[in-house]
């Protein structure tokens, strides 16, 4: 059986002029979570991340551990774009379900982000977010749900016998890598983008035509309790 290990990326600069690249916080979690592997005598075959900012520097951390030099840069493991989805949910939705009339982006409180996060997401994934000319960088869910699975599919069909590749990618896509494997309704895959915490871990174990999770949203670089401050969403 092989592997794909699935590294959501360091936490970003939330609230910064550039959300797309890693906080202080987020170059530690990558660094560790690279210690902890190298001291486990973790090896693997390739690493590969998709083509954002956050996600390469991550890679950047972990490529020490890989035998194949080198990172290869997929943009179908990039993370959805969160912005046309808020600005249209802001534009169409917001104000009908309870969020002020004024709302608007950028939004810097943590809390209504999210808030207005999952709103809008739950309009994506029902199709009720609907996007006009002036709406660019906009993906449907269901192109960006086409998007994902054919990457992990095509990633399983380049690497097998036994492989264990690491993937730097984000939350959308590890949730969907979940969908994947356990079969789970769109409501129940984009929930679990909710639980994905920082540099955690995640394992699809896959061969002879099946795809099995090995684990979810783990931590074992950072579950001692001097680092349990390190343990972020956002």
């Amino acid at each position: 059986m092989s592997e794909l290990i699935l590294v959501r990326h360091g936490q970003a600069s939330f609230g910064a002029d550039s959300y797309d690249k890693l906080s202080p916080v987020g170059e530690r979690q990558a660094s560790l979570l690279a210690q902890h592997w190298q001291q486990m005598g973790e090896q693997f075959e390739a690493v590969y991340s998709g083509t954002l900012q956050r996600q390469q520097q991550t890679a950047a951390a972990l490529v020490r551990l890989v035998s194949q030099p080198g990172i290869v840069t997929h943009p179908g493991l990039n993370e959805y774009n969160g912005e046309p989805l808020l600005q249209i949910y802001l534009r169409d939705h917001a104000h009908r379900e309870g969020f002020a009339a004024d709302l608007q982006l950028p939004l810097r409180d943590r809390k209504t982000f999210q808030l207005v996060l999952e709103a809008a997401t739950q309009h994506w994934i029902n199709g009720t977010l609907l996007a006009s000319a002036d709406d660019t960088d906009f993906e449907s869910w269901k192109s960006f749900q086409a998007r994902v699975h054919g990457t992990l599919g095509e990633l399983m069909r380049t690497h097998s016998g036994g492989a264990r590749v690491l993937v730097s990618t984000s939350g959308g896509v590890i949730a969907l890598a979940l969908q994947r494997a356990l079969n789970l309704p769109d409501n129940q895959a984009i929930a679990t983008n909710w639980m994905v915490n920082n540099s955690s871990v995640t394992r699809l174990v896959y061969g002879r035509g099946k795809v099995s999770l090995g684990c979810f949203n783990a931590l074992p670089h950072l579950e001692t309790p001097h680092l349990k401050d390190l343990i972020t969403f956002r």
